[in-house]
């Protein structure tokens, strides 16, 4: 049962190339790729899309980041999100650089800070746990 989600569907499904991310979801471990040149990025690909070195291996990341910008969703964009409105989907820069969007959990939709620190929130689903973000207190 989800923490977060009244209603926890649809979930990601994995993919050969996101396998390893998701795997690393259930240890609560977020993991972001880095090629042999240095250049950290997300989403999970097969090549670095700024290189496009093929040399890519997974590290771990730290889990805090800023708040770059966000959206209050009033009307669900799914029938599957209609129990969760109002939610808010943010956009992420990492300390490692990479921006992510994700669900901005634990916060007033009416007083959100853009630049302001947040940190990851796990949510655990049975395959899988979802990293949500929460403003740092």
């Amino acid at each position: 049962m989800s923490k977060y989600r009244k209603n926890p569907v649809p979930v990601p499904v994995p993919t050969p190339v996101t396998q390893p991310f998701w795997d690393a979801t259930k240890e609560h471990r977020l993991l972001l790729q880095r090629c042999a040149k240095g250049h950290v990025f997300y989403y999970a690909r097969t090549h670095c899309p700024e290189c496009l070195s093929n040399e890519v291996t997974w590290v771990e990341a730290s889990g805090r980041g800023k708040l770059y910008s966000y959206t209050v969703a009033r009307r669900p964009q799914a029938p599957e999100f209609a129990e969760d409105v109002p939610y808010i989907i943010a956009a992420i820069t990492l300390e490692e650089g990479p921006r992510m969007t994700s669900l901005l959990v634990e916060a007033d939709p009416d007083n959100v800070r853009i630049d302001g620190p947040v940190e990851v929130a796990w949510d655990d689903l049975d395959e899988l746990a979802m990293p949500y973000f929460r403003p740092v207190r």
